[in-house]
């Protein structure tokens, strides 16, 4: 059976907006290490729009930079959205029957998967599918944006903690 982990930077201030803060080398160098041993990501539409930037190769990406596209690429992508009628490569829409075929996707699979986008997660939450919370809180204040948790989560236990870097550190949720 597979495992739902909802991972995603915050702020201090509870946000998620990639263009407020990035994350420092090290945190980069985990996430590129993390998306390699995925067995699937499954997105809401707004962050898999977001996050189809990596499908794009650009000139003045780093050798972190490559790295990473080539992990997201080679990781197959569940995308939940009723307005999407196409995604792109190495991806399937979920445009119906969201929960019943995650469940399914969830019990016939091995392995992480990582479900983001706190709109997709807060409908979720209620629903016992996602097994883990991963904040990866970095010192910035956004001050507004999209917050981490869409709706209140279930009552949570912190599970475990790590730091990255001089400035991020990880916080493992699970359910209570």
């Amino acid at each position: 059976m597979a495992t739902f982990i909802y991972a995603l930077n915050q702020s201090l201030d509870g946000y998620v907006d990639h263009m407020a803060f990035a994350p420092d080398p090290a945190l980069f160098a985990h996430f590129i290490a993390d998306v390699e041993g995925l067995a699937g990501m499954i997105y809401g539409r707004t962050m898999y729009e977001i996050m189809a930037y990596w499908d794009e190769d650009r000139p003045e990406w780093d050798e972190p930079r490559w790295a990473y596209a080539r992990a997201w690429r080679n990781c197959h992508k569940w995308v939940v959205s009723t307005s999407l009628s196409t995604v792109g490569p190495n991806a399937t829409l979920v445009s119906k029957d969201v929960e019943e075929t995650l469940r399914r996707l969830k019990a016939q699979r091995d392995g992480l998967f990582e479900v983001a986008g706190p709109t997709l997660v807060g409908r979720l939450s209620g629903t016992g599918l996602i097994d883990e919370y991963h904040i990866y809180l970095s010192p910035a204040v956004t001050g507004g944006g999209t917050r981490y948790f869409a709706v209140p989560p279930p009552p949570l236990r912190l599970e475990s903690t790590r730091r990255f870097g001089e400035t991020a550190i990880r916080l493992v949720y699970v359910p209570a």
